[in-house]
């Protein structure tokens, strides 16, 4: 860490004085001090609002397969593998955050999202890769969300009929009317057109996730209390419990699902683009990153531990909605509640990207188009007129009725985020990083820091494979009980 902060202060002095007059020349081109040195109007985030950004994206609902994650893995390596995984985060988004403006941290181009800095820093072949990569997550992502959001609507549901049947009727339903209804709520929101203008839904979301991991961390100490013990047994799951062969996927699906726990970084260069300079942009994404992973990572603990030790061997899937609780049943409904809106904002958050790359490739191609160009005001009252576009209202929505689909034909939880976490943990959050700051810090082959750096990639993408190995054949053993279409829970 203190070796990359020295070669940023070392770049900072060295380029003072270019930095002065870059910023003299500003006003100048634009005419007005309401705008950024690339023309755009003036950013206005925070350390506050990033790590809120941040905090919204990566406590999703990661933390609700955590405890079975650590009943896999044992209270052992269960929390050296998280704490593995939040230390990597934090070591390569901060590589990360140094690629944000190509060439020198203070007044480089900019690059506005992931593919920008992949494309000005490495080039080539890679920035197709990394873009490939990129929107399936993010795609994947949303079918994630789309489960889950579903499976906590239902449990709201199957929660209050469990209650009024006094626990007699095991209140079977399907999952689909649920992910349909998630769908309509988002081909709404996704009209909103840009990322930055959705500021309070962010405030909104980290306050929803907070509200439900705590209530699964209150309900987690409370069933320990009762209890009377902590359960749980330093390996991890029993032999009797599951065979052999099991407890061996079983514990690779677990690194893939707390790799998704983590995986954020993604977006961290669209997070980073909406700060405000002075001081470097670099500077407050790493406090950013450093105060949200921190904190994230606590809670983790918390949360995952606590499930954990309530309920040993039989940890559910999804804490909130695994049963594992019944009463006092109003709490878990708020719970619920909470993670379905939670997930109603984090799904726009991770659609955005690819909204926005799809509307940029189309433009460019067809500029002159009627149907992509034209905008109709729609005056909103108490607001600024609504801009409809009709590409967009299209796009959007058969893009929302996409994942939609495939939630249906899809509905593992567990399955569908160890595979997430598999196949980005790598590529985003530690290759791409890896290579750009090599090729930023110019670090010569071989040396002892290249060494390091590729040793770690190296480890990290052993780590990848294993997962996904671990959650396909999840995905294989549930398909063979499966029928399309036709989840009951």
């Amino acid at each position: 860490m203190q070796m990359g902060d020295n070669i940023a202060a070392t770049n900072h002095h060295h380029h003072h004085h270019q930095v002065f007059d870059v910023s003299i020349d500003v006003p100048s081109q634009n005419g007005s001090k309401c705008f950024d040195d690339d023309g755009r109007l003036n950013r206005t985030g925070t350390v506050w609002t990033a790590s809120a950004h941040i905090i919204t994206a990566v406590i999703g609902s990661g933390v609700l397969s955590l405890a079975w994650a650590i009943a896999q893995l044992g209270w052992v390596a269960g929390p050296a593998v998280m704490f593995l995984f939040s230390f990597v985060t934090y070591y390569t988004s901060s590589l990360l955050t140094d690629c944000y403006r190509t060439a020198d941290p203070v007044s480089g181009k900019r690059n506005y999202t992931y593919m920008d800095a992949v494309r000005s820093i490495l080039g080539g072949a890679k920035v197709k890769a990394c873009g490939l990569i990129q929107y399936l997550n993010l795609f994947g992502i949303a079918i994630g969300y789309t489960i889950a959001a579903s499976i906590s609507m239902m449990a709201i549901k199957r929660s209050n009929c469990f209650h009024e049947s006094g626990g007699n009727n095991p209140c079977h339903m399907s999952s689909n009317p649920y992910m349909i209804l998630f769908g309509v709520m988002e081909i709404f929101l996704s009209q909103i057109p840009d990322f930055d203008q959705i500021w309070w839904l962010s405030i909104v979301a980290a306050v929803m996730s907070f509200t439900y991991s705590a209530i699964g961390l209150a309900l987690g100490i409370v069933q320990v209390a009762a209890n009377g013990a902590f359960k749980g047994s330093l390996t991890g799951i029993s032999i009797g419990t599951v065979t052999q062969t099991q407890k061996i996927w079983r514990s690779f699906q677990a690194l893939g699902d707390i790799a998704f726990a983590y995986s954020y970084s993604v977006i961290l260069i669209e997070i980073q683009d909406t700060l405000k300079s002075p001081p470097a942009e670099s500077k407050t994404m790493k406090k950013a990153a450093k105060l949200s992973i921190a904190v994230t990572t606590a809670f983790y603990m918390l949360c995952g531990c606590m499930g954990y030790a309530a309920f040993g061997d039989f940890a559910p899937g999804n804490l909130l909605t695994g049963f594992g609780f019944y009463n006092p049943f109003w709490l878990l409904d708020i719970a619920n509640a909470a993670i379905v809106v939670h997930l109603v904002g984090a799904y726009q958050v991770f659609c955005q990207p690819i909204f926005a790359f799809v509307e940029k490739q189309v433009a460019e191609s067809w500029p002159d188009s009627y149907f992509l160009s034209k905008e109709f005001k729609i005056p909103v009252p108490g607001l600024l007129p609504y801009k409809l576009n009709l590409f967009r209202l299209v796009w959007r929505s058969c893009f929302v009725i996409l994942t939609t689909v495939i939630s249906m034909l899809l509905p593992f939880f567990n399955d569908v985020v160890g595979i997430l976490g598999a196949l980005g943990f790598w590529p985003l959050t530690v290759y791409f990083p890896v290579e750009m700051y090599i090729a930023q810090k110019k670090i010569t082959k071989w040396s002892t820091r290249w060494m390091c750096l590729q040793m770690l990639s190296m480890a990290c993408l052993v780590l990848s494979i294993i997962a996904g190995a671990g959650s396909i054949v999840g995905v294989v053993n549930d398909v063979k009980a499966y029928t399309p279409f036709k989840t009951t829970y």
